[in-house]
C-alpha cells in the first residue's frame, strides 16, 4: 500500500527522554580513560550529566523542602541511619539510646522516622531510624525521597550494612551521593567571583594535579558563567568543581556500620572487613561493641566543649555547652538565641582561642576552641 504523502508532516522525530540521556553520559564516561587528553572531555560530560540530573529532581520534585518526613531536631547534634530494609536499625536504636523502635524479622517495619537520644560525653545526640531504602531512592523509588530529603538536615549519616549483603554499601552510598550530601569530604576552597566582561580568569595557590584551566573554563561555560574570577586554593577534580558551581550540596561526616557480624563465619567477616574497611563491625541483636558504637559517634561528630560565664561570676565548668569544631561566635550566640546575633556587643574569652586570658573580641566570626571560657555581652 502506497505511503500517505501527508505522513511526514506529521512524524515528530522522538526526543531522548532525560534517563536515556544520563545513561548514556554515564556510560561514556565510565569507557573514557582519564588522562591529560581526555579530562577535558570527562569534565563537559560531568557538566551536563550534573545539570540533567538537577533537572530530572525538579521535574520529580526531589529536594522540595515541604517533600520527606517532618523531624524536629533536638540536642547537640542529629545522625541518621540509613541502610536496607532489616539491616537492623531498629535494633541498634533501641540499644543505642532511649528510644523503643518497633523491631521484627521482616522488611519495612520502620514506616515513619523514630528519634531517639543517646547522651555521651555531656553530648544530647539526636538518632534518627528512618524506613529503609532501597536502588534508586535518590529518584523517588520507595520512600527513598523523604528519607533522603530528611538527612539533608542532620549532622552525621551512619550507613547500615548487614553482613550477609556486603554489596549493598554502595548503593547507598550512591543514592546518598545522589542526594547532595557529601560525606567525609572536605568542602573545596574555590571562590567564584562574577564579573560583567573579562570573560574567565582562573588563579590557583595549588598545584591543580586533576584539571586545567582551560577544563575549569569549559565546565564553567556549560553552566553559563562565562564573566568570572576564579581563586583555588585545594586541589579538585570535575566532580568538586561542579558541587561548587551548583551550590545546593552539604557536607557531613559518615561513619560505616557493619551489622549482624554473628551470622557470618570469622573468615567471612575478615574478607567483609577487607573489602568494605567498615568503621565498626557489630551485633546490635547480641549487643557486641555497642558501646564502642556510642564513642565512634561521638568522636566522628568532633564536638568540643565551652563553657559559659556570666558577667562578675565564676564560669560553671560543670555543665559544658557542646559545640561542632570550627564553630564561631556566631554559632554559639544563634544556639544561645536566636536575638543574641543582632545584639552582640562583644564577647570576653579565657582559653586557646586567645592571645590572652580574657582578652575582649568583637567580631562574631572568631573561631572558638575546646575548653574556651566565654561571656557574651549584648547591647
Amino acid at each position: 500500500m502506497p505511503k500517505d504523502p501527508n505522513t511526514k508532516r506529521t512524524e515528530k522525530k522522538e526526543k531522548p527522554n532525560s534517563y536515556d540521556e544520563i545513561k548514556e553520559l554515564e556510560e561514556r564516561i565510565a569507557n573514557t580513560k582519564y588522562n591529560k587528553k581526555t579530562q577535558g572531555a570527562i569534565g563537559l560530560y560531568k557538566a551536563k550529566l550534573a545539570q540533567l540530573k538537577e533537572k530530572r529532581k525538579t521535574r520529580a520534585g526531589i529536594g522540595v523542602k515541604d517533600q520527606g518526613f517532618s523531624v524536629r531536631k533536638s540536642g547537640d547534634a542529629t545522625v541518621i541511619m540509613v541502610g536496607f530494609p532489616s539491616v537492623g536499625k531498629s535494633t541498634i536504636l533501641n540499644g543505642i539510646t532511649n528510644a523503643k523502635s518497633h523491631v521484627a524479622a521482616y522488611a519495612f517495619t520502620t514506616l515513619t522516622v523514630i528519634p531517639g537520644q543517646m547522651d555521651y560525653g555531656k553530648a544530647k545526640i539526636q538518632i534518627l531510624d528512618v524506613p529503609g531504602i532501597v536502588e534508586g531512592a535518590a529518584t523517588g523509588r520507595g520512600r527513598g525521597k523523604e528519607v533522603l530529603s530528611c538527612a539533608m538536615s542532620t549532622d552525621m549519616v551512619m550507613f547500615i550494612v548487614d553482613a550477609l549483603y556486603p554489596e549493598h554499601l554502595d548503593v547507598i552510598k550512591k543514592e546518598v551521593y545522589e542526594t547532595n550530601l557529601r560525606t567525609n569530604q572536605q568542602k573545596p576552597d574555590i571562590k567564584i567571583t562574577k564579573k560583567p566582561k573579562g570573560g574567565v580568569e582562573v588563579w590557583s595557590t595549588v598545584k591543580l594535579t586533576k584539571l586545567d584551566a582551560q577544563t575549569i573554563k569549559d565546565i564553567l561555560k556549560e553552566f553559563k558563567i562565562l564573566n568570572a574570577d576564579v581563586v583555588i586554593r585545594s586541589d579538585i577534580d570535575a566532580d568538586q568543581l561542579i558541587d561548587v558551581v551548583e551550590g545546593n550540596k552539604k557536607y557531613v561526616p559518615a561513619i560505616t556500620v557493619l551489622n549482624k557480624i554473628d551470622l557470618v563465619s570469622k573468615e567471612q567477616l575478615e574478607q567483609i572487613k577487607q573489602k568494605l574497611k567498615p568503621d565498626i563491625c557489630i551485633s546490635a541483636e547480641l549487643k557486641i561493641n555497642m558501646e564502642e558504637l556510642k564513642r565512634l559517634i561521638f568522636e566522628k561528630l568532633r564536638f568540643i566543649r565551652i563553657y559559659c560565664k556570666e558577667t562578675g561570676k565564676k564560669a560553671d565548668m560543670e555543665e559544658p555547652m557542646i559545640m561542632f569544631k570550627n564553630s564561631t561566635l556566631r554559632d554559639m550566640c544563634n544556639k544561645l538565641h536566636k536575638d543574641f546575633s543582632t545584639k552582640f556587643k562583644f564577647a570576653r574569652v579565657w582559653g586557646k582561642s586567645t592571645r590572652f586570658p580574657g582578652q575582649k573580641i568583637l567580631k562574631l566570626d572568631h573561631k572558638i576552641e575546646d575548653n574556651d571560657v566565654i561571656e557574651i555581652h549584648v547591647k
